[in-house]
């Protein structure tokens, strides 16, 4: 290799660091985003009545007017790993199979919560990128068979992000376990 190549790529130097750094960004950001994606599948609104606050006074509207809040909260029971409004469209879709439908909901939320949890401490790296990007490609399926095609747009960059963390694995430096 030439000296310009070798500088180029910065090979034994600082630019190692430069690569490690790269996937610190990426296995953080990916984990961060699985984690909070998998919350969020335990999340739901509920409308609330509450007294209008006059703005004046910063008390109750004198009339008693009401207005209706969401608030969000969070909880087990409020679990939806797939949106009601998509999984009427997939029940209507005769490509996914109905008998693989039901695991994939009970699933999907925990999946993206442990491997973004993986992903954040540093266990078993390349297990917990491997099964997200089987993740986003099986996301991708459906949404493919129901037209979604800003959403598919969305998973190929994450299927990217994936891909660029596998290639840099190698620079894997903070783990608990370096191998997977």
């Amino acid at each position: 290799m030439s000296d310009s190549t070798e500088r180029k790529l910065n090979i034994g130097g600082r630019g190692q660091w430069d690569f490690t750094i790269a996937f610190l960004l990426l296995r953080f950001w990916l984990g961060v985003r699985a984690l909070f994606v998998g919350i969020e599948k335990f999340a739901a609104y509920r409308s609330v009545a509450m007294p209008l606050i006059d703005p004046a006074t910063g008390q109750p509207d004198a009339s008693g007017v009401m207005v209706n809040v969401n608030i969000k909260s969070y909880a087990l029971a409020n679990y939806a790993g797939i949106p009601t409004a998509l999984g009427d469209k997939f029940a209507h879709q005769p490509l996914l199979p109905k008998f693989a439908m039901v695991p994939f909901n009970y699933m999907l939320g925990p999946a993206f919560i442990l491997t973004g949890i993986m992903l954040l401490i540093g266990l078993g790296t390349r297990v917990s990128l491997l099964v997200q990007g089987l993740l986003f490609i099986a996301l991708t399926v459906g949404l493919v068979l129901i037209d979604q095609s800003d959403g598919v747009a969305w998973l190929g960059i994450h299927v990217g992000l994936v891909a660029a963390a596998f290639l840099l694995a190698e620079h894997n430096r903070f783990v608990v376990l370096k191998k997977w």
